[in-house]
């Protein structure tokens, strides 16, 4: 008889930023994608247009499902992610969380 195996919850990625230059900013945008899918990640929403109804407001805002939340931690201290974030380093300013999820 094969045992059930226990799901671990999945992990959310939130990420909200202000752009301060976008020309080199689509770099980020163009790599970090293809590092995410590699480790699950799963773009839900990912845009400028929010209505911001309490706290600081951001230009853009990303929020990436996971399987779980280890597979988020080794997405973004994967060498890949790492460098794509090089990228935006000096002109955006980035808030990012992990969040696991619920059963």
């Amino acid at each position: 008889m094969l045992q059930e195996q226990e799901q671990m919850p999945k992990a959310y990625w939130v990420a909200r930023v202000n752009i301060k230059n976008p020309d080199i900013y689509r770099f980020y945008m163009e790599a970090a994608p293809s590092v995410l899918r590699k480790h699950t990640g799963r773009i839900l929403a990912r845009g400028d247009k929010a209505e911001q109804l309490e706290g600081q407001e951001y230009h853009r805002h990303v929020i990436v499902e996971f399987d779980s939340m280890q597979d988020a931690l080794d997405c973004y201290n994967s060498p890949e992610y790492q460098t794509a974030r090089e990228f935006r380093n000096g002109i955006a300013d980035v808030e990012t969380v992990i969040i696991e999820g619920v059963d």
